[in-house]
């Protein structure tokens, strides 16, 4: 009756330290678009998308390890998340977490322009 025991217990154990030793989840998707809401505290970006004739929102945790580069210059550099801004364009990878979508790597291609151009005669 003991072997039973300790061997159950043994293998018990044994799954346990097997799960806590898988890594997190690859990115599975991306996603394209503008931002909408940056929150620096809690590091979280609001990203609005097209997909079809629907808008999405993508809401996204960014850890503090993510790259964040910068397309716009000649050498792609780091920034930091704070320089990001509304109406950023950015290309975000992303993979499910425990509570929501976790960003892997973000891009910024470019900024949103406001308003209407000029017509031009």
């Amino acid at each position: 009756m003991h072997r039973l025991t300790f061997l159950s217990l043994a293998l018990f154990l044994g799954f346990r330290a097997l799960s806590a030793q898988q890594p997190a989840a690859a990115p599975h998707d991306s996603v394209r678009g503008a931002i909408s809401a940056v929150d620096v505290p809690t590091r979280t970006l609001e990203v609005t998308t097209g997909v079809g004739f629907a808008i999405r929102i993508v809401r996204l945790q960014v850890p503090p390890s993510v790259p964040i580069t910068d397309r716009e210059d000649s050498q792609p550099e780091r920034i930091a998340m704070g320089e990001l801004k509304r109406g950023d364009v950015i290309r975000a990878f992303f993979g499910s977490g425990p509570t929501a979508f976790v960003a892997y790597a973000i891009e910024r291609v470019g900024r949103m322009e406001t308003g209407v151009p000029p017509e031009t005669p």
